[in-house]
């Protein structure tokens, strides 16, 4: 267990005590959800905020990563005083099922004393948030003060709210969707045969061998990053400028800055993350769609929920456009569920959402407040 007395701040693994039912008919047996609390939870419960990851997050929301030493990935939105404010809030942020910070995922030793690897069931969003509420139900937390959550995290939010209505009063959306497009899948799949072309991968079985599909994975880190990325954000960072030389090296050397940026993402990546995760999760997000699960409607998905929305958006992503988030507030006008709604300016297309901004700040702490 981690304590720091600034910021509260509790590294826990809770072993879920039944077995947790999979959309695939399968269940997931002994699971342990691995998480993080910062601030102290109130007397009557009513002040924890639900945070949820993205696909390559984990539950070290604000508080330095054990692996890389980097600090939280949102830490400048999580502590004392700012705009999910630990001195006000229980802030809750658990590792997803399916990864590899802690929670059951692939890596784990199944029943028989081996790795799961490729055994393990395929999962889905709505599976993820199941581990989320067997966390709250351990933590006898009945309802949310909020949940918030950002890409895949949104996709999270949006499952919680529409399948368990009364466990969030309030349910910040950013940089999100309700279903993933033919070129989000797309872009997925070649990340996916990126890792099972590796010959490390060995069918999944990679665990006892000493040797990962580190390639293939960093591939897969490197396609999908320039997703999260803007031509804008691009163009400014990096342009055509060579990497530490004054010509071409007529080779295949990352002779372009914006080829050695990629490299390094990919490489860093590798040292963090599962490969075999990385399919399973990339897999869950590919099989989320929202209206899919309540007969083809979004809106049935939200009827009669009595929870308060904000969905913001960004300009510059063209992983998730704004397009995306409008169909959602679309649906829950139609339900008749408060809602409101922002598309923010900023140069950083995806990722923006991570990065800081006044704007996407006062937001996030006016809906949370």
């Amino acid at each position: 267990m981690d304590t720091s007395a600034a910021s509260k701040t509790v590294s826990k693994i809770y072993a879920v005590p039944s077995d947790l039912p999979l959309d695939s008919g399968q269940v997931l047996s002994a699971a342990h959800i691995a998480y993080e609390t910062y601030g102290e939870l109130a007397a009557d419960k009513s002040n924890a905020i639900l945070i949820c990851h993205a696909l390559t997050g984990d539950q070290f929301v604000a508080s330095d990563h054990p692996i890389t030493g980097k600090p939280g990935w949102w830490e400048r939105m999580v502590g004392p005083g700012r705009q999910i404010d630990t001195d006000r809030y229980f802030v809750i942020c658990a590792n997803v099922i399916g990864s590899c910070m802690g929670s059951t995922g692939p890596a784990s030793i199944a029943a028989d004393g081996a790795p799961y690897a490729m055994r393990f069931p395929v999962i889905t969003i709505r599976d993820m948030v199941r581990g989320l509420i067997a966390l709250l139900d351990g933590m006898e937390i009945d309802q949310l003060h909020a949940v918030v959550g950002g890409s895949m995290g949104g996709m999270q939010a949006l499952s919680l709210a529409a399948n368990w209505p009364d466990r969030a009063a309030r349910v910040l959306i950013l940089a999100s969707t309700a279903r993933h497009s033919a070129q989000n899948i797309a872009f997925h799949e070649v990340g996916r045969q990126a890792i099972m072309a590796d010959p490390a991968w060995a069918g999944g079985n990679y665990y006892a061998s000493g040797a990962s599909p580190d390639n293939g994975l960093a591939v897969a880190r490197m396609a999908a990053h320039i997703t999260y990325l803007s031509e804008e954000g691009l163009t400014e960072k990096f342009g055509r400028r060579l990497q530490d030389r004054d010509t071409k090296s007529f080779g295949f050397d990352a002779d372009f800055q914006v080829e050695s940026y990629l490299r390094y993402q990919g490489s860093g990546f590798t040292q963090r993350f599962d490969a075999n995760s990385y399919l399973y999760i990339t897999r869950a997000m590919d099989y989320f769609d929202l209206a899919e699960e309540h007969g083809g409607k979004l809106a049935n998905a939200f009827e009669g929920t009595s929870a308060r929305f904000c969905l913001v958006s960004f300009d510059t992503d063209w992983l998730y456009p704004t397009s995306e988030s409008r169909h959602i507030v679309h649906a829950l006008n139609a339900a008749g569920a408060k809602v409101s709604f922002v598309e923010l300016s900023a140069p950083n297309g995806h990722d923006s959402f991570l990065l800081p901004h006044e704007q996407l700040d006062r937001v996030v702490q006016g809906f949370v407040q």
